[in-house]
């Protein structure tokens, strides 16, 4: 940790975010874990997978 990262953390401390701010934050960070949480038990949908009909096969170009 060097000195500028210190800094950083001295000025957020002294002045935190507002409500706001960390009410944004923590929405964003629950979208991308329910995100993930639905990708882990439901997959990847093959409809949006770039080569679907070419399972198994080289592609021919």
């Amino acid at each position: 940790m060097n000195l500028h990262w210190l800094m950083r953390a001295k000025r957020w401390a002294q002045r935190p975010p507002s409500w706001k701010r960390v009410k944004l934050v923590m929405a964003v960070v629950a979208i991308c874990i329910a995100i993930a949480v639905f990708e882990h038990f439901f997959g990847w949908p093959d409809a949006l997978n770039v080569n679907n009909n070419l399972r198994g096969r080289m592609p021919k170009f």
